[in-house]
């Protein structure tokens, strides 16, 4: 039970932290964000690591691991992270998520390829309604939902011409949240291609590191990230750009580097006492906390409708069954052993 609620906790404080950074980048940039989570972090990580004695293990890494582990942090924590906050700025939340969730078969599909691992009828099911719910979504995009600040991708309503209209009183210049959809779609799906194979590098680094440290590998990938993302400070502009970061904005960001390090804590500790397959489906929550809490603190700067709805539910169901084990799935669902032969039939063999 501790398990469902730590797993419970750990999508929710996903969910909110990706619901603030939204609200920080409708005026701020993507850059200012990624100042403040990606070393806030790292610094999270290094915490907890002393707070689990697990100090020493970060000198017992050899050095293949350690390329892995940077690897993975430069993937995950700066171009994954960017794209997934890029893709945010300029859809929304709403329209981003269920496409930044088809990590899940990309992860699949790698580990397949990579690792030998088995792909089953059920799960290409599943990867194709996660595809299918992404595209629903984007199915009615086109209206502009008012909003009530500005937003680096909110594109402006055109001026009226200057003339005094008598039926009302003018009211405050507004602005229309118009989603930038195919842009908003490229970057969504490079986070989901960083997400889905960081994994991979995660798994490999910790298969020649046996024994090693969880909380000592984020440290360490997590450094790397930093140091990666220090070269980028070197842009000119870069510095007046973070330190232009409003202070209405400072509070959303730091915000969201606090939340996205105790939701990877709660993820560990539901790992830690509570199988996989109870875990993983209560993470696919994560999208529906998403579009609620969008609904609470985002209402004027996300699209909502019935296709955003339909398409994160369906995406949702996709994940849970592309994630789960075919066969355990199976023996819990008691189907007819025609149709459970038929979806456990191995399309890739390990």
């Amino acid at each position: 039970m501790l398990g469902i609620l730590y797993a419970a906790l750990g999508a929710f404080t996903f969910a909110l932290n990706n619901v603030a950074m939204r609200r920080g980048v409708v005026t701020g940039s993507v850059l200012q964000g990624m100042a403040m989570t990606v070393p806030i972090g790292g610094l999270s990580f290094l915490v907890m690591t002393v707070a689990f004695g697990e100090l020493g293990q970060l000198v017992v890494f050899p050095t293949v691991a350690l390329a892995w582990l940077a690897g993975q942090g430069i993937v995950h924590f700066v171009i994954g992270r960017y794209c997934n906050y890029k893709s945010n700025q300029l859809m929304g939340v709403n329209l981003a998520a269920p496409v930044v969730k088809l990590q899940v078969p990309v992860a699949m599909m790698l580990a397949v390829v990579t690792l030998h691992e088995k792909f089953t009828v059920l799960q290409l099911f599943g990867s194709g309604l996660m595809l299918g719910g992404s595209f629903i979504t984007q199915s009615n995009t086109g209206k502009g939902k008012k909003a009530s600040g500005s937003s680096p991708a909110a594109a402006p309503i055109p001026a009226m011409p200057p003339r005094k209209l008598p039926a009302a009183p003018e009211p405050n210049p507004e602005q229309t949240f118009r989603p930038r959809v195919f842009s908003g779609y490229i970057f969504a799906l490079g986070a989901a291609m960083c997400y889905g194979g960081s994994p991979l590098m995660a798994r490999e680094a910790f298969l020649n590191a046996p024994g090693a440290s969880t909380a000592a590998g984020g440290c360490l990938a997590y450094t790397a990230a930093t140091l990666f993302f220090s070269l980028i400070l070197l842009k000119p502009g870069s510095w007046a750009d973070i330190r232009g970061t409003k202070r209405e904005n400072l509070s959303w960001f730091l915000s969201s580097a606090v939340l996205v390090a105790i939701s990877q804590a709660f993820v560990y500790a539901s790992l830690a006492i509570a199988p996989l397959m109870v875990v993983t489906p209560i993470l696919q929550l994560s999208l529906v906390f998403r579009l609620m809490l969008s609904q609470w603190i985002n209402r004027e700067h996300e699209v909502m409708n019935v296709a955003v709805l339909v398409g994160a539910l369906t995406a949702v169901l996709g994940s849970i069954l592309v994630s789960l084990d075919t066969s355990e799935l199976m023996k819990l669902l008691d189907l007819p052993p025609p149709l459970a032969d038929f979806l456990r039939y191995r399309l890739a063999r390990g």
